[in-house]
């Protein structure tokens, strides 16, 4: 078991060796447009998240269970999953790395990407001369 360099106690976990671990579960059972962000400048409570799709409710849910039980075993430490009684949307919160995982269509409908990815940040714009004077 790798544990973390960053600092954190003798039982944290690398959250390098989790998110490995997460993306690794998701190819393995053919999770779908799986996108991964980068949170350690933007969060102070997660440093990646993890958006994915499932095929199906049964897809869903299968996939929260696959990643429980892989992150079980390299121990990371799962805060919770909740969303399992839908399969809709399920979220998995292990630390290090919060994994989102959707129905497409409940994925299209919330566009949580939109939220954390860089290129939609805005920024107040600047007043022009125009809108001055």
């Amino acid at each position: 078991m790798a544990l973390s360099q960053s600092g954190g106690t003798a039982n944290e976990i690398d959250p390098a060796l989790v998110l490995e671990t997460v993306q690794s579960v998701l190819d393995d059972n053919k999770a779908e447009d799986v996108t991964t962000f980068d949170l350690r400048e933007r969060s102070s409570v997660s440093d990646h998240m993890v958006v994915c799709s499932g095929r199906s409710t049964t897809h869903v849910s299968a996939l929260a269970e696959y990643l429980r039980q892989d992150l079980k075993k390299v121990g990371a430490d799962i805060v919770s999953i909740t969303g399992t009684g839908q399969g809709d949307w399920i979220c998995v919160d292990a630390n290090a790395v919060v994994i989102h995982i959707f129905r497409p269509e409940v994925r299209a409908y919330y566009q949580l990407e939109k939220m954390w990815d860089p290129k939609f940040d805005t920024k107040p714009s600047e007043p022009t001369e125009a809108s001055v004077a």
